[in-house]
């Protein structure tokens, strides 16, 4: 994990990403347990309410869970959770600021699709 504590992004958020991520890539698989809340705080000297918070999220969104007494573990359905997620915000993100420059550089609909088409072989 890396944080950007010069970053605009609250600290909270950045921790809850990085959980995300790790899952998303495999760091963390299904049912296997993720560091605490106490290792992220000690770790990378976080308070650890923030880092608390930070987990929280990802444990509303079905991420990861709690087991009391035993720690906080990858649910089964976590990559397709985040792989849901990141697909409904693809457009805002990324789709809709590419046409809109696209756009701007009188790019024509067949040019974009070719650009992609070169991007998708490379």
């Amino acid at each position: 994990m890396r944080f950007n504590f010069d970053s605009p992004e609250p600290i909270y958020l950045q921790v809850a990403e990085q959980v995300e991520e790790a899952i998303f890539t495999g760091v963390y698989q299904a049912g296997e347990q993720v560091p605490s809340t106490t290792e992220v705080s000690k770790e990378f000297h976080i308070n650890p309410a923030t880092v608390l918070k930070g987990m929280n999220r990802v444990v509303a969104a079905g991420m990861i869970e709690k087991r009391r007494g035993v720690g906080m573990f990858v649910t089964a359905d976590a990559a397709e959770i985040i792989r849901n997620k990141r697909r409904s915000q693809f457009y805002d993100r990324y789709v809709s600021r590419f046409t809109s420059e696209a756009k701007k550089l009188n790019l024509s609909e067949a040019d974009v699709i070719a650009l992609i088409k070169r991007s998708y072989s490379d």
